[in-house]
């Protein structure tokens, strides 16, 4: 993930302390890419385009077959959206807000999908099952990571986009908050909730605690 090592001083009113904030390394590629530069475009996107890929998937996991189009599915949502972008957070993080909600939502249509396709095994699970070669451990650690990617479906979008930018993609509460472009407590609300709610329907289900190695 890209992180930034440039600060600004800001002045502050009627003598305060000067503010220090970060500056955002891909700002003039952001403007330029809004103002119909192909090429900055195309360097904007190689430059985000690790962190994309993190992000989806911290979403999606990392052997989906649809990592790939979620990922070019997320440039292309980004470069869409990228004229609404008006610098209230790190580009990056903007980047990375846009590839998590493209991802849940392409696990959305996944999940959709797979209500009407019988005796569908997790595409993670069903690899790792077939491949001899996979010991125990990894077969236990894919069950893991597809149930809490299950429970991730159950909670509400805005929870579920805190807690995946919060703890799979490691931002500060406060870095989320500002890509999410609201208050440090409101996240702080959700990441509780969240966790709350995958407590209790964790401890709720014997097969979760087991996936999970939960004790009760």
């Amino acid at each position: 993930m890209l992180r930034l090592v440039r600060f600004q001083r800001v002045a502050a009113p009627d003598g305060a302390e000067a503010q220090v904030t970060p500056v955002d390394p891909l700002a003039a590629l952001g403007r330029a890419a809004i103002h119909g530069d192909r090429e900055a475009e195309r360097t904007l996107l190689v430059a985000l385009g690790p962190a994309l890929l993190r992000a989806v998937r911290g979403v999606l996991g990392a052997a989906d077959a649809d990592v790939e189009d979620v990922l070019q599915e997320s440039m292309t949502a980004l470069l869409s959206t990228l004229p609404s972008f008006r610098g209230e957070c790190q580009t990056v993080h903007f980047a990375c807000r846009v590839a998590v909600q493209t991802a849940l939502n392409a696990r959305r249509r996944a999940r959709y999908r797979e209500r009407y396709t019988p005796n569908t095994a997790p595409e993670e699970l069903a690899t790792l099952a077939s491949d001899q070669r996979s010991p125990a451990d990894e077969c236990a650690a894919a069950k893991r990571r597809a149930s809490l990617r299950l429970l991730l479906d159950e909670l509400p979008a805005r929870q579920s986009e805190a807690l995946i930018l919060h703890t799979v993609l490691g931002y500060s509460v406060e870095e989320t908050a500002s890509a999410t472009q609201v208050p440090v407590n409101t996240v702080r609300s959700r990441l509780r909730a969240a966790l709350a709610a995958l407590r209790t329907r964790v401890h709720s289900d014997r097969a979760l605690l087991e996936n999970l190695d939960v004790k009760p």
